[in-house]
Formats: structure tokens, C-alpha cells, sequence
């Protein structure tokens, strides 16, 4: 990210409200020890001097303009970096031009960007980014968790950034709330805990999100599904019928949700409704709606089920949930059942069937009274499809079950399964698996519906013959 993408993430936030403080002694964090994952023994920043000076020479020279939302992105880009190397130029500390250009990138960072998260954030390379402390950071990269040589001075550095994030999005982080998710401008997900419920400092996790949304291509380069399956999934969205995403933590849900709403038409109308919004829809009539939380005094909180209901009233085409955690299960299943067909959802879940018994209990938890039998009957007839998504030991996520909803089969709910990864692959190697998705051999009972409302699949798409007409 260079200084004009963050110069605009700055700007999206509100006007006057982050004014950092004076830069802390050593913002490019302190040097780790080789046998200690934590930063216990911290060598001095050599530049923590000149760096603070800088920090309030930019302060004093451009003041309340660095927040100023009404100045052209450009000029504003300009003044800091002139003022930058002007107040560089003024200090008459000895440094190289790779150290002075260091230090002008760590004084941005830390007052427009993230402080040391900054060179994370940029790298693309990084999917995920896992404060367990001031000191102590980890990051994901292909899949795999290492520890960077990164850090933040203290506590109260971390806290600085903390805020600064979630003041963003109108949240709030403290004793009394010390739990919050929150979401970065470009949609990475942010989820932050600070005392007293961490009980080693603040941490911090940011899921971060590609700048350019990955599409089905990249989802099968990557391995997450194949071909075959691909065009089923846009077959099954294109033939509006109801599909839930389920998986475990990090599994890719949300990602594959993105693929999956843009096969929607560009000529339907689209509510999305999410915690943190991070869905990036490519469409024209998209309608974002993002739940609130409680303010201080306990009010003014809208849930995902006050949005659900609200969509209804909206002339919807199609509802988008992010996610179902709460009773906001049983509004959406009223949905699907009551025309509002083709919406997609995702649930944490450990297999297809799990997905369900999830759903039932989210039901129960919007406090209502019904049977169970009754329960079972809305998800069969409104959930047409499962795709379930894993993360795997080698780091992957792939797509492992594409299982179809078939109906009810005395009080059970009655599953398909139409394509299942081939675990009995085995892995190479390198501890990658070299499985895939497999045709069950299954024909889906759905494909009369798709085909009512034109759409057709091929029937050797699952490993079956064509029948002559």
C-alpha cells in the first residue's frame, strides 16, 4: 500500500478524531532474541530521536490539514511529503538516504497507517495478522503462521492503534466493552481484545481481504474447487436456489461467498446484510446493510435479525447474510421459504450435517416456541444446497462436500452428497494433499427445478450418461 492508498484510508475515518500522539521511542519495534519468541531483550532504535522530532515537526507544520477530508487526495499526499523530507532535511543527525528514507516511511505509518503493521498490511503475500501482544506478532503467509521481527513499543502503542481502527467504523473498545469486531476500509476483518478479559495485554487479529477480490478462476487455481463444480455453483445461483456455506474458522467461507454473489445478475436487486461488512459485490444494484452495536448507555444496538426483517420491506431480489449466528436463523429461513429465493448465507460448522443442527439451534435461540419437527421442515424446504468448506493440515482450503438437501425422511433431515474431496489421495511430498473433488455418481433431485427456470447441467457433469430424448 503506498502513501496515497493509505493517505484514503485515513480519510475514511472521521475528521479531527486521531491525532496521534508524540511518535514512541522505537515504533519499528524492538529486535527479537533468536531463541525467544517474545521481544524480551530490545536493542535501542538508533533513530527513536529523530524519528519523535520528525513526528512533531509534521504535526506543528501541517496540523488539523492532515485530517482535513475536504482537501484534494493529491495535494494533501504532497504537503506530507514535502513537510516529510523538509523536517528531515532540518534535523542534522547524520543518516544515510536509505535511513532517512526509512525513517519517512515509519513516521507515514505511524501517523496515517498502523505503525508497525504497516509493512503487513502492504504485503500481499500476508493473509492474516495476529498481535498476541505488544510484542510479539505473528503472520500468515501461504498458509502457514511464522513470527515476524516486528513490534509495538508497549501496551499503549498497541491500544493507540486499536482505537484508531475501531473509531473508524463508529465502535469502541474498553473496560466496560473490551470485545469488538470491526473491519479496516478495504474490508479485512478485525477482531480485537484488550484487558481485563486478555490477561497479557491487548491482542489483535486483522483477516485481511484482497485488494482485488479473487474470482472462480483464482478459486480453482488455488485448488478450492474444480471446473465441474464451479459451473454447478453458478448453475445452482444463476437457478435462485437457497445455498449455505459452511466451515470452521478460516476456512475461506466469506471468500467463496464473494465468488458465489458474483454469478448473480447484474439485473436483480441485491441486500446484503453483514456484521462487519466485507462483502466486495461487483453488481450495480447492491444495497449494503451492517449491524450496530450497543453505545455506552446500552442502546441503539441493530441486529443481524432487526436487518433480515428490515430487507424484507426492501423489495429484495436476493439477501446476502454474511453470516447467521443468532436468531437471526430462523427470519432468514422465513425468507426462503416466502420468496425471497437464490439467498446465500454462510454458518461455522464442522461437516454438512452439523451445518443444519447449527441452524436448528439458532432457531431455538430467537425464542420462539416451535417443535422440532417444525424447525427441520423450514430448513428442508428452504436450504437447496451445502457447500462445505475446510482448511486443511497443509494450509489449503478447499471445498470438501457440495451436499444436496433432499428433503425429510421421517424427523430427519434428508442429505446428498453430489461431490466429496478425495482425502484417500494420500499426501506428496511436500504435505500437500493431492486429493480433488469427486463425483458421487448422484444424480441431484434439483435439476428439474433448474431446468423449470432454464437453466440446464450436463448430466455427465455427475459421472452419469446422457439419456436420449
Amino acid at each position: 500500500m503506498n502513501l496515497s492508498e493509505r493517505l484514503a484510508q485515513r480519510q475514511s475515518g472521521t475528521p479531527g478524531t486521531h491525532i496521534p500522539g508524540p511518535l514512541p521511542d522505537s515504533a519499528s519495534g524492538p529486535q527479537p532474541k533468536a531463541d525467544l519468541p517474545r521481544r524480551a531483550a530490545r536493542n535501542a532504535d538508533p533513530f527513536a530521536g529523530v524519528k519523535r522530532s520528525v513526528h512533531q515537526g509534521l504535526l506543528e507544520l501541517l496540523g488539523p490539514k492532515l485530517y482535513d477530508a475536504h482537501l484534494d487526495q493529491r495535494e494533501l499526499e504532497q504537503r506530507v511529503t514535502q513537510t516529510l523530507q523538509a523536517v528531515l532535511q532540518r534535523d542534522d543527525t547524520p543518516m544515510t538516504a536509505a535511513d532517512r528514507s526509512r525513517v519517512a516511511q515509519e513516521v507515514a505509518d505511524e501517523i496515517l497507517g498502523h505503525g508497525p503493521l504497516e509493512p503487513y498490511l502492504r504485503d500481499p503475500c500476508v493473509s492474516e495478522i495476529m498481535v498476541n501482544g505488544h510484542d510479539q506478532i505473528y503472520v500468515e503467509r501461504e498458509g502457514r503462521l511464522r513470527p515476524v521481527d516486528a513490534a509495538f513499543t508497549d501496551e499503549s502503542h498497541l491500544r493507540r492503534t486499536i482505537d484508531k481502527i475501531v473509531s473508524r467504523v463508529g465502535r469502541r473498545v474498553d473496560d466496560a466493552s473490551p470485545m469488538v469486531d470491526a473491519r479496516l476500509p478495504d474490508g479485512s476483518r478485525v477482531n480485537a481484545v484488550v484487558p481485563p478479559v486478555a490477561l497479557d495485554g491487548s491482542l489483535l487479529t486483522i483477516r485481511k481481504f484482497a485488494a482485488d477480490p479473487f474470482t472462480v478462476d483464482d478459486l480453482i487455481s488455488f485448488g478450492t474447487l474444480t471446473a465441474s463444480v464451479a459451473e454447478l455453483l453458478q448453475a445452482c445461483v444463476r437457478g435462485r436456489l437457497n445455498v449455505l456455506i459452511g466451515g470452521g474458522t478460516g476456512s475461506g467461507k466469506t471468500t467463496t461467498l464473494n465468488v458465489l454473489s458474483s454469478f448473480l445478475p447484474d439485473d436483480e436487486r441485491i441486500v446484503t446484510i453483514e456484521d462487519a461488512a466485507e462483502l466486495q459485490l461487483r453488481q450495480e444494484h447492491v444495497l449494503r446493510l451492517e449491524s450496530r452495536p450497543a453505545n455506552v448507555e446500552a442502546r441503539g444496538e441493530i441486529a443481524v435479525r432487526d436487518l433480515v426483517r428490515n430487507a424484507l420491506r426492501m423489495r429484495p431480489d436476493r439477501i446476502i447474510i454474511g453470516e447467521v449466528r443468532d436468531g437471526a436463523a430462523l427470519d432468514m429461513l422465513q425468507a426462503m421459504n416466502t420468496g425471497h429465493d437464490g439467498s446465500i448465507t454462510t454458518v461455522h460448522s464442522n461437516a454438512p450435517r452439523d451445518s443444519l443442527s447449527r441452524l436448528e439451534t439458532m432457531v431455538l435461540m430467537a425464542g420462539v416456541d416451535l417443535p422440532q419437527r417444525a424447525i427441520r421442515e423450514q430448513m428442508a424446504s428452504a436450504i437447496d444446497l451445502i457447500v462445505h468448506q475446510t482448511r486443511l493440515k497443509d494450509g489449503t482450503r478447499r471445498i470438501t462436500h457440495i451436499t444436496e438437501v433432499t428433503g425429510m425422511e421421517g424427523d430427519v433431515i434428508s442429505l446428498q452428497d453430489l461431490f466429496l474431496f478425495d482425502f484417500h489421495a494420500g499426501v506428496d511430498e511436500h504435505g500437500w494433499f493431492r486429493g480433488s473433488l469427486r463425483s458421487s455418481g448422484l444424480r441431484p433431485g434439483f435439476l428439474d427445478k433448474l431446468a423449470d427456470r432454464g437453466v440446464y447441467l450436463p448430466l455427465r457433469m455427475f459421472g452419469l450418461e446422457e439419456v436420449p430424448r
